[in-house]
């Protein structure tokens, strides 16, 4: 029986890379990819069907895909790349009542993204047992739906997966991280990129890489909770950095010192792959 997995922030930068592995499983997998705005990109795929429609309306429903899915993949998140944008605390309780809907629908399966920034300051390994304090408005919107959702299923009979991401790379042009802020303004023909200390260490994981280890948490249900999608190895942001330009042979260097590091960056922080790691065994 093939199993219905819905994505919500299907066209969104991780989005699109989570549809993509799932549509590729050898397993027999049915995805429901829904995005609130932008045209269907999953078209070349028998196993995909694109929905446009806001998940966050009250209006949306499982009568707006026509079924219950099996597992709820839910990415969608405004200014992911802005951590202190109002809309990560606006739109929090609308995406605590979607959740809510989809478990009253009778979704037994929910699986939701959240980020490393709910931890706050930490040195060291991150894994589900370390104490969060977050920092900035994105880690205390997502941590606060991931403790509200949790404590809304525990009593439901719900499996509960949490995704905690770390620095994504990749498809960089079409991101706002780092590394496509320095591409485009290496394309503007900019010589010097003005940059922090660069001593920080943190977990870089590619988004081709994040997106596998995302359908494979989502295609089993025996490890949940909150799992670590990542490396689990530091790398310093200078040398992260020094070799992107290098492997993309960009013309144009590092001004550092540029700017102050941020008050809630650790000068070393990397996710505990322990949890990862197991669900790639079996997958």
């Amino acid at each position: 029986m093939s199993k219905l997995i819905m994505v919500t922030g299907a066209n969104g930068y991780i989005g699109k890379h989570v549809v993509d592995s799932l549509s590729r499983l050898d397993a027999d997998v049915d995805v429901i990819a829904v995005d609130r705005s932008g045209s269907n990109t999953f078209s070349n795929s028998s196993h995909v069907r694109y929905i446009e429609g806001d998940i966050l309306s009250s209006g949306f429903g499982s009568e707006s895909i026509g079924a219950i899915p099996d597992v709820l993949l839910h990415l969608a998140w405004r200014n992911g790349f802005d951590h202190n944008a109002s809309s990560h605390l606006d739109d929090m309780p609308n995406h605590y009542d979607f959740l809510m809907r989809a478990v009253d629908f009778g979704v037994k399966q929910v699986c939701g993204m959240g980020t490393m920034h709910e931890v706050g300051y930490w040195e060291g390994a991150i894994d589900e047992t370390t104490p969060c304090n977050p920092q900035s408005l994105y880690g205390i919107g997502k941590n606060a739906l991931r403790q509200a959702f949790f404590s809304y299923a525990k009593d439901r009979g719900v499996i509960c997966q949490w995704i905690r991401g770390f620095y994504i790379y990749g498809d960089d042009i079409n991101s706002n991280s780092i590394f496509g802020k320095l591409l485009r303004a290496n394309a503007a023909g900019e010589s010097k990129f003005p940059f922090t200390s660069g001593k920080n260490k943190y977990d870089f994981i590619s988004v081709d890489d994040l997106a596998e280890q995302i359908a494979a948490v989502v295609m089993q249900d025996k490890i949940n909770g909150i799992i670590n999608c990542c490396s689990g190895v530091p790398v310093s942001l200078g040398d992260k950095i020094e070799s992107f330009i290098e492997e993309h042979h960009l013309d144009i260097r590092l001004d550092y010192g540029a700017y102050p590091d941020r008050p809630y960056d650790s000068p070393a922080v990397w996710g505990d792959a322990t949890k990862i790691n197991s669900i790639l065994e079996i997958a």
